[in-house]
């Protein structure tokens, strides 16, 4: 089975930093018509999710897990297999589960069945798109923040670079 994983904050909605709080959410543009069109065409679809603020004692588990319920609320029913999160702080010693690690995106193949050379990751950061081609899935760079540095970085990295999650629907969907 193919799949799509999505980074959540900046990618599918706007970025509240340590958001704990579920009204706040609002989804980016574009993205309940991109997660749509993606499972119509036989996509199976994740998220994918640092969330330091937890390991930071900022936020609860409780409260990223209501963040991530009204994320898919919005997004609409039925659409997401999984939500995978990594509470781990960035400079935590030992293994992280943190992107760029592909930690998350082995734990979503393993459990689901997922092909991940039939898959996409798309986020809005380098360590997205790094922890994708780490799994070996595609990568795109949604480049919502508009960060020059990283997207001068990505368009060397990313397998495709867009400022639109429109535009990489259009490209996902030239996939054979």
């Amino acid at each position: 089975m193919k799949a799509i994983f999505f980074d959540r904050d900046d990618t599918l909605i706007k970025d509240v930093p340590y958001n704990g709080e579920p009204d706040t959410v609002v989804l980016m543009p574009g993205a309940r018509d991109a997660c749509q069109t993606l499972k119509k065409l036989g996509y199976a679809l994740f998220i994918i999710s640092n969330q330091s603020g937890v390991g930071r004692g900022l936020i609860s588990k409780e409260q990223v897990d209501a963040v991530n319920q009204r994320t898919l609320d919005l997004l609409g029913p039925g659409l997401f297999t999984a939500v995978y999160c990594c509470f781990d702080l960035p400079d935590q010693a030992g293994e992280s589960c943190r992107k760029p690690s592909p930690k998350m995106l082995l734990r979503a193949a393993r459990e689901h069945g997922l092909d991940l050379a039939k898959s996409v990751m798309i986020g809005d950061k380098l360590s997205d798109v790094r922890a994708g081609k780490s799994a070996g899935c595609f990568a795109v760079y949604y480049n919502s923040r508009h960060d020059a540095d990283e997207l001068a970085l990505a368009q060397s990295e990313a397998d495709y670079v867009t400022d639109l999650l429109a535009d990489a629907v259009g490209w996902i969907k030239r996939f054979p």
